[in-house]
C-alpha cells in the first residue's frame, strides 16, 4: 500500500491530510497559519502523519495548495485552490455540482461538470464580507468566542437584517442594534444572514450544491441558510475544512500515477 499527503496553506489556517492509494483519508490536521507559513505547514503535516499512524518515510509524495502553496519546502508539487477543492469534492459527490467554499479570508464558487471538470469559478478576495473573518469580527462585537456563535444564533426569535455586506459598516450597524436593546441571539443570526446574502450574490446558485470550508465545518447555520436561499439541499462532504488538503493529496496520487509534477497541468480543467 502506498500513501500520499496534501497541505493546504491558507491565509487563516493550514490544513493537512494523509491518504492511502485508494483515496481513503487516514489522518488530518488543522493549525493556525500565522506569519510563518512553512512552520505552519510543518506542524500540520506532522500532526496529520501522527493521526494517520504513518511517518514521513511512508509517504510517496506531498503536494501543496492554497495561497501559500509555493512556500512549503517539502512539497513535491502543487495545485491551485480551485483545482484541489473541486477535486476533493468530486471524489465524494458526483456532478454536475456547484461547490461553495467559505474560508477564513475568502469565499469561492466552483462549477463542476458531471466528470468533475471545472467549468467556471467566482472568488471573493477583496474584503472580509462573506468569509470567516466577518464572523470573527461579529463575535468580537458580541463579546463571545467564535465557537459560541452558532449555538447563540439558534436562539434567535426576531428576524433582524444587517443591510451592509461590509464588515466595518456591518459592525457599526451591530453596535446600533446593541444600543437599541436587541438580543444577542437575534444579532448573531442577523450576521449569518448577512454572510449568506453575500455568498449567494456571487453567482447564480442552482442545481446540486456542496459546501466546504472552515466556516461550513463549524457553523451549520450557514449551510441551512444557503439551502433556504437556493431552495434546495446543500450537501457537506466529509472533512469539509480539510477538503483542499485532501484534494492536494489526491493530486499527488494522480501525479505519481501519471509522472506529472507541473503546477499548471491541472486535472480539473481551468
Amino acid at each position: 500500500m502506498k500513501f500520499y499527503a496534501g497541505v493546504d496553506s491558507g491565509s487563516w489556517t493550514t490544513k493537512a491530510a494523509v491518504i492511502d492509494e485508494e483515496g481513503h483519508v487516514l489522518g488530518t490536521a488543522v493549525t493556525r497559519s500565522g506569519a510563518d507559513l512553512a512552520a505552519a505547514a510543518e506542524r500540520a503535516y506532522a500532526t496529520a502523519l501522527a493521526n494517520s499512524g504513518r511517518t514521513g518515510d511512508d509517504i510517496e509524495a506531498v503536494w501543496s495548495t492554497g495561497f501559500g502553496r509555493n512556500t512549503i519546502p517539502f512539497a513535491d508539487g502543487s495545485r491551485t485552490e480551485l483545482d484541489c477543492h473541486g477535486r476533493g469534492v468530486a471524489y465524494y459527490l458526483k456532478g454536475p455540482l456547484v461547490v461553495i467554499d467559505v474560508g477564513g479570508q475568502d469565499a469561492k464558487v466552483i462549477r463542476l461538470d458531471a466528470a468533475g471538470h471545472r467549468l467556471s469559478h467566482r472568488m471573493n478576495r477583496k474584503c472580509a464580507a462573506g468569509t470567516g473573518s466577518f464572523l470573527d469580527e461579529i463575535s468580537l462585537r458580541l463579546g463571545i468566542d467564535i465557537g459560541e456563535l452558532n449555538a447563540l444564533g439558534r436562539g434567535a426569535t426576531e428576524s433582524l437584517e444587517l443591510s451592509s455586506f461590509c464588515t466595518v459598516f456591518a459592525g457599526t450597524e451591530l453596535l446600533t442594534l446593541i444600543r437599541s436593546g436587541k438580543r444577542p441571539a437575534d444579532l448573531a443570526m442577523a450576521a449569518y444572514r448577512s454572510l449568506v446574502k453575500r455568498i449567494v450574490s456571487m453567482d447564480v446558485l442552482e442545481g446540486r450544491i456542496a459546501a466546504t470550508g472552515g466556516v461550513v465545518a463549524y457553523h451549520p447555520i450557514v449551510v441551512e441558510l444557503i439551502g433556504a436561499a437556493c431552495r434546495g439541499e446543500v450537501v457537506v462532504p466529509p472533512h469539509p475544512q480539510e477538503i483542499g488538503a485532501f484534494g492536494a493529496a489526491l493530486a499527488a496520487l494522480a501525479a505519481c500515477e501519471e509522472h506529472d509534477t507541473s503546477d499548471t497541468a491541472e486535472l480539473v480543467q481551468p
